[in-house]
């Protein structure tokens, strides 16, 4: 690829030179292959061309005082130091410019950094080294192919091949080597184009002989952690390094510590600081004077003990107020011994009354199972001793003082507590008492059941972040005894974000009443400043409203019915923002208010026709139900009665009408009188009147009215009588006087001679209300 370029380049430049010349104009060598940073010499031949010449160096042109004319058709190029990894030479002349003749030079790299050791494969045991490794650098095109060859030296070979390798390490028998005297080597390089060796590299076998690695064994105690190992039994001096680190995660920084070793020993360390109970992983490696160290040895994880020199044992309480009998509950807290230590340890706590204790009265004790305890005691002062065993053994005690309920208010205290937050850190300080203070006591709670406390000798503290309410209490310590203490205002360390956001949806056909709830989840939540509830069409772009921390709804408009949403609601306060879940909901197809009017009003009038239709029915079932009239309570039934009274009336009333001169019923005013005038007035004939007229029954009008009956005795019903009996309401009441009705009926009828002895058959009439209606007939 380097050749192809350099040709490609020289027939750019020789046509910038404006053409090509004779052959007999040349540059030697050609595809020149040099060490970097070597000199070099290259002729050109310039008998094609008259003058003098001059070089070009990857296009630029070279200083006259490297080249020399040796004669009139040979001038010498020197290049020294040549330092580039690819270039092309031209010679041109410097009367036409034209290119006489030009070459290629690449650089190379010689291996370098030869380093060799001679190593066991097996690292179980003692032996002789069974291996020669070799690994060096070289600087090469990674295009380029490059195969290698390791070449020792001795008094009795030269150059002799060890080992062959295409990387840059080489693995050989340590039986090729003599390890008894001073070992040469050198590696050579080997391309297509061009071959290189290293600078030859001597070795002495004691110097480059790696030791095996050793054994560890780790047994860790209560006041310090035995490390040993054993090494190989070489005569010789070595130097042994011993690394451990707590076994937290892989990133915890590692010890180093040094021993030196004489001739033949085994070694051997005691590491005196470490935490108590934790998981440590120890290693060890060893080396010659001048030698490879030797690999570590396999890692020995063990589990410390209690460290008995930097455990330090506090103990600390907290006194309630005292109940109706005077009692006061104490809370004895102590520090923690951890919990992954495997030892039995005992805690015993015993109560003594300050008066008392000098005395020497012994009180019953009482035994704790973890690092807290409750005991009671009067008002009284006390003194609360804790012991701790360690397998029936004192390992540490203490005691700390409980004033008595009396004295408390005229101790010392601490006044003006100020706390403050900065970058999530809690700052406690306050204003020192009056008398001289060994110390002061820092304990606070967030919930009143775990307590926490740290002393301090300043009179200021940090506390830890835990995000969330501190209840703190200062306490002034003095040589034996405490002081009173004073409690500062509740705070919170960090405010966090302002908690869960969950949200609901009432949808309908033109928008959605959006509504959420807030749920913190700690007690130091961030206030809302203010919410914004994104919506919009699935896979749509969305809007936004933002809404006023103090509301929790909204009511969103312009939505399209029947058409599927998402909602979200994003709750921001100054320390963060928290983000509802989204939420999808589908809008009505129909507007719910629409629906409701709709059904209102088809309600009502559902109603109304239903009100109409039973009115009607009503009225027609009364219409229908009105009794037909018996026409015996009709002014006719008089007649008959008149007849058999005189007994001079021809005919049978209302018996058959075909028959009858007068088989209408006369319309009038009501009979008033109980005989009819009929009788006399047509000489007891009442078909006949004085003109001597005829009127056929058959066409004749009606001109009888009902007449109202003297007697109840001919009623067909009940309903009957009942209709007949109230004057206002009865149709009967309309009829004329029975003389009226016989005045016209004289008028009209003539009289006619009728056989009494004819038997008429008698014939039932009957009287439609229509002919009873006034005005009719008339």
């Amino acid at each position: 690829m380097s050749l192809f370029l350099a040709l490609f380049i020289l027939a750019a430049t020789r046509s910038m030179c404006k053409g090509q010349h004779e052959n007999n104009c040349k540059v030697v060598p050609k595809d020149l292959y040099i060490e970097v940073g070597s000199d070099t010499e290259i002729v050109c031949q310039t008998s094609c061309v008259p003058g003098k010449i001059f070089w070009r160096l990857n296009g630029r042109r070279i200083d006259e005082s490297q080249s020399s004319a040796v004669n009139s058709s040979h001038t010498v190029l020197t290049l020294r130091n040549f330092t580039h990894q690819s270039a092309t030479l031209e010679c041109c002349s410097a009367n036409t410019e034209l290119v006489l003749g030009g070459t290629t030079i690449e650089t190379y790299l010689k291996p370098s950094n030869i380093s060799c050791i001679l190593d066991h494969k097996d690292q179980s045991r003692e032996s002789s080294p069974d291996c020669f490794t070799c690994n060096w650098q070289h600087q090469i095109d990674p295009l380029q192919k490059i195969s290698y060859t390791v070449l020792y030296d001795s008094p009795g070979m030269h150059h002799a091949e060890i080992c062959k390798s295409q990387i840059t390490n080489c693995i050989a028998p340590a039986s090729k080597i003599d390890v008894s005297s001073t070992i040469t080597i050198t590696v050579r390089a080997e391309a297509d184009t061009w071959k290189a060796d290293s600078d030859p590299h001597e070795f002495h076998p004691i110097h480059i002989l790696k030791m095996i690695r050793p054994q560890l064994h780790v047994t860790p105690s209560s006041d310090h952690v035995l490390v040993q190992w054993k090494r190989p039994s070489f005569k010789r001096k070595c130097s042994c390094e011993v690394k451990y680190s707590k076994a937290v995660d892989k990133g915890a920084p590692s010890v180093l510590r040094r021993k030196n070793l004489s001739e033949n020993s085994n070694g051997m360390d005691t590491v005196e600081k470490w935490d108590s109970c934790s998981n440590y992983t120890f290693s060890v490696r060893c080396a010659l004077d001048k030698a490879p160290w030797s690999d570590w040895s396999e890692n020995k994880t063990v589990l410390t003990k209690l460290n008995k020199r930097d455990f330090k044992l506090r103990l600390w309480r907290k006194v309630a107020e005292p109940e109706g009998n005077g009692v006061r509950k104490v809370h004895v807290m102590w520090t923690e011994i951890p919990s992954t230590c495997q030892d039995t340890f005992t805690d015993t706590i015993k109560v003594t009354p300050s008066k008392e204790a000098m005395v020497g009265v012994n009180y019953a004790d009482t035994l704790c199972d973890n690092s807290t305890c409750d005991v009671y005691v009067n008002q009284d002062a006390h003194r609360i001793q804790l012991t701790v065993l360690h397998n029936e053994t004192l390992l540490v005690e203490d005691s700390v003082y409980v004033p008595g309920v009396a004295e408390s208010e005229s101790l010392p205290q601490v006044t003006d507590i100020q706390t403050s937050t900065l970058e999530g850190v809690l700052l406690v300080s306050w204003k020192a008492s009056t008398e001289p203070v060994t110390g002061y006591m820092i304990d606070w709670t967030h919930d009143g059941n775990q307590y926490y406390w740290k002393e301090s000798n300043y009179t200021n503290t940090t506390l830890p972040d835990h995000k969330q309410p501190y209840n703190i209490t200062v306490t002034p310590l003095f040589d034996d005894e405490t002081g009173h203490g004073t409690q500062a205002l509740q705070i919170c360390s960090r405010v966090g974000d302002p908690g869960d956001v969950t949200i609901q949806v009432q949808e309908d056909a033109k928008g959605a009443l959006v509504s959420w709830n807030v749920k913190s989840q700690e007690a130091c939540s961030g206030v809302v400043v203010n919410y914004t509830v994104f919506y919009g069409i699935q896979n749509g772009p969305q809007l936004n409203v933002p809404v006023d921390g103090t509301k929790h709804f909204i009511y969103l408009n312009n939505l399209n019915p029947d058409t599927y949403y998402s909602v979200q609601v994003n709750a921001t306060a100054l320390t963060g923002t928290a983000t509802s879940h989204e939420r999808l909901f589908q809008t009505k197809r129909f507007d719910l208010q629409l629906i409701t009017a709709v059904g209102v009003s088809g309600s009502i009038i559902i109603l109304l026709v239903l009100s109409l239709g039973v009115c009607c029915a009503v009225r027609w079932k009364k219409f229908r139900e009105k009794p037909v009239p018996n026409p015996a309570f009709s002014s006719l039934a008089l007649w008959q009665a008149q007849c058999h009274q005189e007994g001079t009336c021809p005919f049978q009333p209302f018996n058959n009408p075909s028959e009858s001169v007068c088989d209408r019923v006369y319309t009038g005013e009501t009979q008033r009188t109980p005989t009819s005038p009929l009788a006399t007035g047509c000489d007891g004939n009442p078909a006949c009147d004085q003109t001597g007229e005829y009127v056929d029954p058959e066409t004749g009008p009606a001109l009888v009215d009902p007449v109202e009956p003297e007697e109840t005795q001919h009623l067909s019903s009940p309903d009957d009588s009942t209709a007949l009996l109230p004057s206002e309401n009865s149709p009967y009441r309309s009829q004329s006087s029975a003389e009226n009705s016989a005045s016209r009926f004289n008028k009209q009828c003539k009289r006619v001679p009728i056989k009494q002895t004819e038997k008429i058959a008698p014939v039932t009439v009957y009287v439609t209300l229509d002919m009873l209606q006034p005005g009719q007939g008339r």
